[in-house]
């Protein structure tokens, strides 16, 4: 009788209701043994999950499982995060609440979630935009605000003049706003900001603390943060407006400090703006130069412009030494001074901007080789590279740029013409949206008392419902009502603010709110110090900056004002690969994968559209995008092949820090194994019921006990180390060996009871990765209860130690067999048992060979 084929539209919503009913993946903060919390990056409720989200939360679900059935309290939430421009664009275009858009897509995206057969405790779930989670955020504001790690200051920002609202600098393309088309302008508005940089050197520090993360996020960071040692000095000013004696400046190449050119301000510096508010044609610069976007991106690819002052400065190492002084739109006010000394000869925006204004190019250093000077591109080689200085305290060396920089630093100092500096990239947290859908910032403006926050038990300030986008801007600055509130210190009228939290600001701490989501504080100390950090953290490099950063910073927050007691968010972090697919095109239009038919022909591959049988140009591999239609839905493939494929295909395909290529050939392969593996135990089930117990085969007994318990422990290396690819060929391997052994009716005499151990053991392993079909064999092996509550199997160590080894025999080269030895065994052992062999003995012909060739471990080869 032929098995049945494993019908997962059939079984997997079967155990998904069995797991619910349990409610086996609800935690319980005290449960026995050790606490393992195991979170992926949660998502934004778009709509639809994407087979990016597959792979992420498939990788998350193996680690949960298999923690729990090593006996740990494991933690493993999921939530959305919920508040953002797109709700908004929608409810402009579709005419919708963003809430009503938002909370439809969380229902969509749940459901799909589930039929993945996550392991979620779904108990904890919450979205960012819930009023309970706001709240409690902005309880956690107030706190920053008295702690003074929450401020308010004017800052540049990019300003759509159409849409009226702040705009990211991600927002700002080819310097006009991403939706609305406008040129953009550069604006000083009043904006909260978070004290990040009174973090930099710690947060700098302890990246040295996460062996866990991966050296290339670290890195990253630590850019970010940009810690650099230079020097501070004041130019004099020669013909500056009274109240201006001195222009500050700070340089991380005081080395350079014997070759300047020119200096130069940010278009927004205060010399600037005075400059600026008596001449007409200096004020329509520094407005030109507010028409560029504010990333660091955009200014180093913009042409560069500057306008000559008439002003000089004077050099500090001596006063004679003049240097005209120009307003440059390549300057920035947020970094050092907001002031420069242009030495163009080694940096190339300075160089760019000397060629197109006529200055001098002074080269201070030159390669030690050549002595070659700078035409084209600056010079601008490693701190750790020997130059030769020909510019320098008047003698010519030849150094590290290095040496060279401390020299100088200590010639400064000595001299009293500068001091030691560190400085820091990383800029304070600009909080502010001037946008609807957003946390509210809880506080008021009073005429009397000024700016007042909103009283604690005045909490929750709630975004109202009735608000309309009719016109551009921020809704709640028009709302009829909602403004108006009593300040709590006056009882007098005043304002609300209008402007919402940065939505990075609502994931900055979800992770902790986790721990006790339905705690009347933003969090319950003792839980969540109990639970964190999170242990395992998965989620895509394209985070590695700013969320990552925001949430390293927000727990230092939190931990100032008695929230929580950690430094560091995440103990462990994984950044996985993306999923990727061919992309399919008809001339200039793009031919979704779900329209296409793939054939192959002498090595040749065709796709042709199944519509109209039109032949396709197969281009590129890249990253699965609406844009280019190679997208594939997960629900799709859930139908037709089942949840546990998907899980097994994604995790299988490659390393999973690397991209996984998508192909219907993989997915075809990945639900082949599945059936296989079901018709193994399918078939081996009733026969081991059936057979009655005799004399065992000691010898094939152990080989597949062996096997399954080196599969045990291999798989469970791979999985603590998130190898999961490995783990998947591992299990490859055990069912091809009990295939081998008994499969499709292969006599079970002998080796009942160990066939019976192996498909136990097959079964719980495989489950982390395909759960249903996993609780599907477990029944059908004739197990109670649900394998998914299943501890994990205990090897025996015996098991694990190889005694014996297998050595190909060759004769005269070419191999003729194998001989099993003891891996103990002796040179003269081994030869002694090769001339036994029947096959060498054959071959002598009662001869004594020539030579026996023993390489140890490896091969024996007999000369005849």
């Amino acid at each position: 009788m032929s098995t049945e084929r494993y019908n997962p539209r059939e079984a997997e919503p079967r155990w998904r209701a069995a797991w619910d009913a349990e409610k086996l993946f609800e935690t319980n903060d005290d449960a026995p043994g050790e606490k393992y919390y195991v979170l992926e990056m949660f998502p934004y409720p778009s709509g639809r999950i994407h087979m990016g989200h597959v792979r992420n939360y498939a990788m998350g679900d193996v680690v949960a499982r298999y923690k729990r059935a090593r006996g740990f309290n494991v933690l493993h939430p999921m939530g959305w995060d919920a508040f953002g421009m797109p709700a908004e664009n929608a409810a402009m275009q579709n005419k919708v609440h963003p809430r009503d858009w938002t909370y439809q897509n969380i229902a969509a995206m749940r459901a799909q979630l589930k039929s993945m057969g996550l392991s979620l405790d779904w108990s904890r779930e919450f979205a960012t935009c819930d009023v309970e989670y706001y709240h409690r955020q902005q309880m956690l504001f107030l706190d920053f605000l008295k702690a003074g790690i929450a401020y308010r200051r004017n800052a540049k920002v990019n300003w759509d003049p159409v849409d009226m609202t702040v705009l990211a600098n991600e927002q700002v393309i080819d310097g006009k706003g991403w939706r609305s088309g406008a040129p953009v302008e550069q604006r000083e508005l009043t904006q909260w900001f978070f004290r990040i940089t009174d973090y930099a050197e710690d947060l700098l520090a302890a990246l040295d603390t996460l062996p866990q993360w991966p050296e290339k996020v670290r890195v990253m960071q630590k850019n970010w943060i940009g810690k650099s040692q230079g020097l501070r000095f004041d130019f004099g000013l020669v013909g500056a407006p009274e109240g201006f004696e001195t222009l500050p400046v700070f340089t991380t190449r005081p080395d350079t400090m014997y070759g300047p050119t020119f200096a130069a301000i940010a278009p927004d510096h205060p010399l600037a703006k005075a400059l600026a508010a008596e001449q007409p044609t200096i004020l329509a610069f520094v407005e030109a130069c507010r028409r560029l976007g504010t990333s660091q991106a955009e200014i180093d690819t913009a042409e560069k412009l500057g306008f000559d002052t008439g002003i000089k400065v004077t050099h500090p190492a001596d006063p004679s030494w003049q240097l005209p002084l120009y307003i440059a739109n390549f300057v920035l006010m947020d970094y050092g001074t907001g002031a420069i000394i242009g030495c163009p000869a080694h940096d190339q925006r300075d160089l760019d901007f000397a060629r197109k204004y006529g200055l001098d190019v002074i080269d201070v250093f030159v390669p030690a080789d050549t002595g070659e000077r700078v035409k084209d591109v600056a010079f601008v080689p490693p701190k750790t590279q020997e130059v030769r200085y020909v510019q320098w305290a008047g003698e010519e060396t030849v150094q590290t740029c290095q040496e060279a920089m401390d020299a100088s630093l200590a010639i400064f100092e000595r001299e009293g013409w500068g001091t030691r500096e560190t400085n820091f990239r990383l800029r304070d947290w600009g909080v502010s949206r001037q946008r609807y859908w957003g946390c509210p910032i809880p506080v008021l403006h009073c005429d009397s008392c000024g700016v007042v926050p909103e009283a604690r038990e005045n909490l929750p300030v709630k975004l109202p419902d009735d608000i309309d986008f009719d016109k551009p801007g921020n809704p709640l600055d028009r709302h009829p009502t909602w403004r108006h509130a009593t300040c709590p210190q006056c009882g007098g009228q005043a304002l609300r603010e209008t402007d919402t939290m940065d939505t990075f600001v609502d994931s900055s701490w979800y992770f902790a709110r986790f721990t006790a989501p339905h705690a009347t504080e933003p969090t319950d100390p003792q839980r969540a110090n109990a639970w964190l950090p999170v242990d395992q953290y998965i989620g895509g490099i394209e985070h590695a900056i700013l969320h990552l950063l925001y949430s390293r910073f927000f727990v230092r927050a939190m931990k100032a004002c008695g929230h929580v007691a950690i430094d560091e968010p995440f103990k462990g972090l994984f950044t996985q690969g993306m999923v990727v697919h061919e992309t399919y095109r008809a001339g200039r239009d793009w031919v979704a994968p779900a329209d296409i038919r793939i054939t192959e022909a002498e090595g040749v591959r065709t796709a042709t559209r199944m519509s109209d049988g039109a032949v396709l140009e197969i281009g590129a591999i890249e990253k699965m995008s609406k844009s280019k239609k190679n997208v594939v839905d997960p629900d799709d493939i859930i139908a037709s092949y089942g949840a546990d494929t998907a899980r097994w295909f994604m995790l299988s395909d490659s390393p999973p820090e690397r991209d996984v290529i998508w192909t219907e050939s993989g997915v075809e392969g990945a639900h082949r194994f599945v059936q296989r593996l079901w018709r193994l135990v399918a078939d081996a089930a009733p026969r081991l019921s059936a057979s009655a117990a005799g004399e065992i085969d000691a010898a094939r007994s152990t080989e597949i006990r062996r096997a399954a318990h080196r599969t045990i422990a291999g798989v469970a290396d791979d999985i603590e180390r998130l190898a999961f690819n490995k783990a998947v060929a591992r299990l490859y391997e055990l069912v091809n060996t009990l295939f081998a052994a008994f499969g499709e009716g292969r006599s079970l005499a002998g080796i009942e009871a160990a066939a019976a151990e192996s498909l136990s053991i097959l079964t719980r392993l495989v489950a982390p990765m395909m759960p249903h079909l996993a609780e599907e064999c477990w029944t059908t092996l004739g197990h109670a209860g649900l394998c998914a509550a299943e501890p994990w199997p205990v090897v025996e160590a015996n098991l694990l130690v190889v005694d014996e080894i297998v050595l190909p025999v060759q004769l005269n080269g070419k191999k003729r067999g194998d001989l099993t030895v003891s891996v103990k065994a002796g040179k003269a052992d081994i030869e002694s048992a090769v001339m036994e062999l029947d096959f060498v003995q054959a071959a002598l012909e009662g001869r004594v060979p020539k030579r026996i060739v023993v390489v140890p471990g490896r091969i024996v080869n007999v000369v005849v």
